[in-house]
């Protein structure tokens, strides 16, 4: 698996107005990470690359980025298969919603899901895992403000269904990835998101995104996804 590292842009990096964006939200991870007292490093970004095309992505690649996110596997599968060939070291990320049927391409193609969420993805992902030999990182997506139409664990289930990813399914999981509701302040659930990673023993905190990554630094985000603010609006 790639080592999860966002390479800085530098001064001859190629121009663009992604390319330029990329530079600004990288100053802003590392003001945030100076703010929070934390090490740049201990924050990978995620450039979230759904619905942009390849011609899109390419230059952000050359700048240096290396970490990127989709959030369909159909979508991946057809737009990152060349540009991981001619750009080794690449890890992508999925970060959208996971179905059951889709487990056997996500386990082949990426090297982080994180949208784990019920026990049939839970059942799918160990049968792909063990069969392919692959082992990307898994989160488990919690949520948070309970909202009827977003996918995801509910705060109070959350340490049960981490028992069973463990116990029942035999899933290593790496961390939790949240998605705070639109209308509300993001802090507090990143604060209750980080909370119940650390009486878990997790590690990784997949938080934050265009509008909101600085105030998830604060709060331990490993990794933040950020789309529109580096490709611009969709």
């Amino acid at each position: 698996m790639p080592t999860e590292t966002t390479c800085p842009v530098t001064s001859d990096s190629p121009n663009g107005p992604a390319v330029n964006a990329l530079a600004a939200v990288e100053r802003e991870i590392a003001r945030a990470c100076r703010d929070a007292r934390r090490d740049r490093a201990a924050v990978t970004l995620i450039a979230v690359s759904k619905t942009f095309a390849a011609e899109d992505i390419a230059p952000v690649i050359a700048a240096g980025q290396r970490v990127f996110g989709e959030n369909r596997v159909q979508e991946a599968k057809a737009k990152w298969p060349p540009l991981m060939q001619a750009h080794p070291g690449l890890a992508l990320h999925l970060i959208g919603p996971l179905q059951s049927n889709k487990a056997k391409e996500a386990v082949a193609l990426f090297d982080a899901i994180h949208s784990v969420d019920r026990p049939s993805i839970c059942e799918a992902l160990a049968k792909e895992i063990d069969r392919q030999g692959r082992s990307p990182q898994l989160f488990v997506q919690l949520n948070t403000g309970e909202e009827p139409q977003k996918a995801g664990v509910a705060p109070a289930d959350a340490d049960a269904f981490l028992k069973s990813c463990r116990d029942v399914y035999g899933l290593t999981i790496a961390g939790l990835m949240c998605i705070p509701p639109a209308d509300e302040a993001p802090a507090p659930h990143f604060a209750l998101t980080a909370k119940i990673a650390a009486r878990n023993g997790l590690k990784l905190l997949s938080m934050g995104m265009s509008a909101d990554f600085a105030v998830a630094i604060q709060f331990g985000a490993t990794h933040v996804r950020v789309g529109s603010a580096i490709f611009g609006t969709r």
